[in-house]
Order: structure tokens, then C-alpha cells, then sequence
């Protein structure tokens, strides 16, 4: 790939849009355009609507965005800070009444060192960085909570192991820091 076909196809798409906002010259609607950097070349390929189309055919069937959530079966990036998304989250106050009737595996998600400042009892520390590494000690099967300082690397630690298969998992919202405002303020909050 050439680095300057990305201009090249930025200044041509930015030519349309002003000839299509100032209603001026032929546009390349219902065209597609090929370039060739190598040989200085343009061809044009007419395309036609397929009357069938179920988004802008006569009677789409598709009329909204769909859930990415649902459909990918991941949380989407749209989320609060330190947040894995409704369906991934566990509050502090859920996790402790949680925790006194089953027997959930608790990952921290966090380096070694902070360990030091605060930890909760039980906790296994497998650091983000080496989680993907570390596969192999977790059991699918087995429910677990990731967490970490605040939320935001547990949330990248949840989506990882969804997208290897685990599906008994949450992220503490809000980190180990809401388990210290929530649960137990003899933790410092960092």
C-alpha cells in the first residue's frame, strides 16, 4: 500500500461531498470508482439498487441498529468508566451478599504492587497483562469476579475471557476503590 493513497482518496471523497453540498458538476452517485496509483488510472463501475435490498429496498425489514451488546454477546465501549455494562457488572453491595452464600473465584486484575496499598481477602492476582498467558488456570465453568482499581482494566480482562469462551463472569464496578467506599472503609481508596 502506497501512504499517500489514503490522501488521494481523502481529496477525491472530500471533492464529492462539496459538489454534492453545493449541488454543482457530475457526482459519482450510483457509481463506484477504482484507482490505480500504479498506472494513473480511473474506472468506473455503474451500480444499480437491488430492489430487494432489506435496508433501502421498497419494504426494508431493517429499520434500526442492532444491540451490539446482544449481538456479540461483549460489552460495547459506550460504558461508564469502570464499567463492563449492565449485564457484566456486579455492584460492591451484590458481590458482599454474593460472596457469604456461594463461593465465587475473586481475579484481581491489578499489578503485583498494588497489592500492597489494598487487597481483598482470597483474592488471586493475575495481572492484566499476563491474563491471556494464564487461561489455563481458570475454569470456565466456575463463577468469578474481576476486578482491579477502579473497573477499567477488569472490564478489558472481562472482555478477554469472553472472547475465549467464559461466560460465568463480572466485573466489580467501580474496582476494589468501591468495595473500600461501599464495604470496607478500613481500605484506602487510591
Amino acid at each position: 500500500m502506497l501512504g499517500v493513497l489514503p490522501g488521494t482518496i481523502g481529496t477525491i471523497q472530500a471533492t464529492e461531498a462539496l459538489k454534492l453540498l453545493l449541488g454543482i458538476g457530475d457526482t459519482l452517485l450510483g457509481k463506484l470508482l477504482l484507482y490505480n496509483a500504479l498506472d494513473m488510472s480511473f474506472e468506473f463501475v455503474k451500480l444499480k439498487k437491488n430492489p430487494n435490498c432489506k435496508i433501502c429496498g421498497p419494504n426494508p425489514t431493517v429499520t434500526g441498529l442492532i444491540d451490539y451488546e446482544e449481538f456479540c454477546g461483549v460489552p460495547g465501549h459506550g460504558q461508564d468508566v469502570g464499567s463492563a455494562g449492565a449485564d457484566w457488572d456486579i455492584s460492591a453491595p451484590e458481590l458482599a451478599q454474593r460472596l457469604q452464600h456461594n463461593h465465587i473465584r475473586l481475579i484481581d486484575v491489578r499489578e503485583p504492587h498494588e497489592l500492597q496499598i489494598s487487597a481483598l481477602p482470597g483474592a488471586e492476582n493475575i495481572p492484566l497483562g499476563q491474563l491471556a498467558g494464564r487461561l489455563s488456570e481458570l475454569d470456565s465453568a466456575q463463577e468469578m469476579v474481576l476486578f482491579c482499581k477502579t473497573g477499567s482494566r477488569s472490564t478489558r480482562a472481562l472482555e478477554l475471557l469472553l472472547g475465549a469462551g467464559f461466560r460465568k463472569i463480572k466485573n466489580l464496578q467501580g474496582g476494589i476503590n468501591a468495595w473500600a467506599r461501599e464495604i470496607d472503609q478500613s481500605l484506602p481508596i487510591y
